[in-house]
């Protein structure tokens, strides 16, 4: 059953996800697993607002007797019963070493809205 309002339109909410990939993976496997949590957000209604690949980052600590991992993030917007079954699928794919999903809040919106500006700004230079 989805959220509705008063006079029945999908409620909309804002989240952020980031997920990291096992380093062992190739491009290809990075961007084929990175194309099939984005092709699952959208095949449930979720409209993108941003993806971005911040590359290979050294972990704070081990995961999986690993030191490093491809970090990815996803801004999205979404009705809130999608998020379960998108955790579900980070769940059962073996690349996924951790990731988090949150709901994002307007002050939380208008900041990420800022660092969008300031990565195309970087992107440019």
């Amino acid at each position: 059953m989805q959220p509705y309002n008063k006079i029945n339109i999908i409620i909309m909410n804002h989240y952020e996800t980031v997920f990291i990939l096992n380093p062992i993976l190739s491009e290809d496997q990075i961007k084929e697993t990175v194309k099939k949590f984005e092709d699952f957000l959208t095949s449930k209604g979720a409209k993108m607002i941003n993806k971005e690949n911040w590359g290979l980052k050294k972990l704070a600590y081990k995961i999986q007797h690993k030191k490093s991992g491809f970090y990815h993030l996803f801004e999205f917007e979404a009705a809130g019963e999608i998020v379960a079954p998108f955790e579900l699928e980070f769940r059962r794919d073996e690349s996924v070493m951790r990731y988090l999903t949150v709901k994002l809040d307007k002050h939380a919106i208008a900041w990420a809205e800022k660092r969008r500006k300031r990565v195309k700004e970087n992107a440019k230079k």
